[in-house]
């Protein structure tokens, strides 16, 4: 046996010490992904809104978009029909408040504000919570479920021109009734 630097076996000491050290650096590097899922394997909504599927439409990214409590609300969202035949969507609010989409198959249906009318007449939520909403399927077959949507108003750039305002109710002017003195 050959002595290194004057002290029998440091090398095998130097080279077992570089394999532990090794295996301790491996075992901290991936000690975390062994009891912690991927986040990268997760199924989660990524933008603004809520996700669900149900039956055969795909729910995506849904939200609305409003000024406040008991005021009108614009439904936003990506709908995918995975069957063959055309489906609606009934989406009902706060106060009976209501709205329909037809989702035609393979073909997703976007609600933008740009070309589409998904609007609740009144919701109960002010911006910032969380609407519940009732959807009922319709078409190949019938389904129900509710759906928390969040709450979003104007103040972000993109959502501005998509706030709905109320419609305005006709007034009736006042006739008089009285004969004029001359």
């Amino acid at each position: 046996m050959r002595n290194v630097a004057g002290i029998p076996g440091a090398k095998r000491v130097q080279r077992l010490s570089l394999i532990a050290a090794i295996g301790i650096g491996a075992l901290a590097f991936t000690g975390c992904s062994a009891i912690n899922p991927q986040s990268t394997t997760m199924n989660y909504a990524a933008s603004d809104g809520v996700k669900l599927d149900m039956g055969s439409l795909e729910l995506r990214n849904v939200l609305i978009i409003s000024s406040g409590v008991d005021a009108p609300g614009r439904v936003l969202g990506t709908f995918y029909n995975t069957s063959t035949s055309d489906l609606t969507l009934t989406i009902s609010g706060a106060q009976g408040s209501q709205t329909e989409v037809s989702v035609k198959p393979g073909v997703p249906l976007v609600l933008n504000g740009k070309s589409d009318k998904a609007i609740l007449s009144t919701i109960s939520s002010a911006p910032g919570a969380m609407e519940t909403i009732n959807l009922r399927l319709s078409g190949s077959g019938s389904e129900t479920g509710t759906l928390n949507v969040p709450v979003l108003e104007g103040t972000l750039t993109e959502y501005k021109t998509l706030v709905p305002t109320a419609t305005p109710t006709p007034t009736a002017v006042p006739t008089s009734t009285a004969t004029p003195t001359p």
